[in-house]
């Protein structure tokens, strides 16, 4: 019997690292926006600014870990910009007819519930390709915030408690940013550890052979865009309640970030691998490029075509140099 041979340690920190590639990849991407910025603009690293940062990526991130579900089974939802918007301009009208806002809140997450099982059920049971589904969902949802306020923004009073889900602070952090936090953990734990997520990930990577393994496929994926739903709702929410008012031109091009941080997170939208720490990670750097960008004084109308070039390069370095440096890793390893 021949003695075990030690691997050389640049082989075991090789077979460590490979795996996880792409997250380290984000993560360092992360912290080079972090010293970018904190050198640029002093006003950075501080505490009131890093926490603005956190509440304004909330609803982002929030929809974003229910988006990773969504793309890993290889589908997307184009219309979750335009359900916040739907939710935002909802959330006025009805606390303006005097209804107690918690049954609000309850009434708006299944509205978004009843809006994501809508186009789940076209997708998952009539087969219908996700994009042209979530896309009409896109203009008409949308169109129907539009009707209901005419093009208006409808005012939602300080005095009621429903502003606080928006505004208030808990443990010295905003609130917006521990709802985020539930959601991400809730969202971890179903997609690493739950049947729902090894289902959602055996969709992704073959449906017809996960559908012969005895896996109800198309109750998984309706179930994804129900989450995509009630995801959007509490974001819808969360918005409505932090700028007191309610206006169907909320989040728009919402969606587009969304989508942008679940990629950027290393979540493949061929579907069959999804990350919701890569997730995290891709919608923080959106919120630090956004927010470091305005403190550098970057004019307003360049913002969002640097955003754009900060994020394709992020993505490409992620699917071509730091995916080929992971396979080197693997094959030296």
């Amino acid at each position: 019997m021949s003695a075990p041979v030690d691997r050389p340690v640049g082989s075991r920190l090789s077979a460590l690292s490979a795996p996880h590639a792409q997250l380290l990849s984000i993560a360092g991407f992360f912290l080079i926006m972090v010293v970018f910025f904190s050198i640029v603009s002093v006003a950075f690293l501080t505490s009131g600014n890093l926490l603005n940062v956190l509440r304004q990526a909330a609803p982002i991130l929030i929809v974003a870990v229910a988006m990773t579900f969504v793309i890993t089974t290889g589908g997307i939802d184009l219309s979750v910009g335009s359900v916040v918007a739907l939710i935002n301009a909802l959330a006025a009208i009805m606390l303006q007819a005097a209804i107690a806002w918690p049954l609000v809140v309850v009434a708006l997450i299944a509205i978004g519930a009843a809006v994501g099982a809508a186009q789940g059920w076209f997708i998952a049971y009539q087969g219908i390709q996700a994009f042209i589904v979530t896309l009409a969902g896109l203009s008409a949802l949308r169109g129907i915030a539009l009707l209901m306020t005419q093009g208006f923004s409808i005012p939602i009073s300080t005095d009621l408690g429903f502003v606080q889900i928006g505004r208030a602070w808990l443990l010295g952090a905003p609130v917006p940013a521990w709802i985020a936090l539930v959601v991400v953990v809730a969202g971890f734990l179903a997609l690493s550890t739950a049947r729902f997520g090894r289902y959602v990930t055996a969709i992704g990577s073959n449906q017809e052979a996960a559908r012969r393994a005895g896996i109800a496929t198309r109750a998984v994926i309706l179930w994804t865009y129900v989450l995509t739903g009630i995801a959007s709702a509490i974001a819808g929410i969360i918005i409505a309640a932090r700028l007191g008012s309610g206006s169907s031109n909320a989040a728009v091009g919402f969606e587009l970030d969304v989508i942008a941080a679940v990629v950027l997170g290393g979540t493949s939208l061929m579907g069959g691998r999804g990350s919701i720490l890569g997730t995290v990670l891709g919608a923080l750097t959106i919120a630090v490029i956004g927010n470091g960008l305005i403190l550098s004084h970057v004019s307003p109308f360049f913002t969002q075509i640097v955003t754009g070039a900060i994020i394709l390069l992020a993505v490409w370095l992620n699917a071509r140099v730091f995916s080929g440096l992971a396979v080197g890793l693997r094959r030296r390893g």
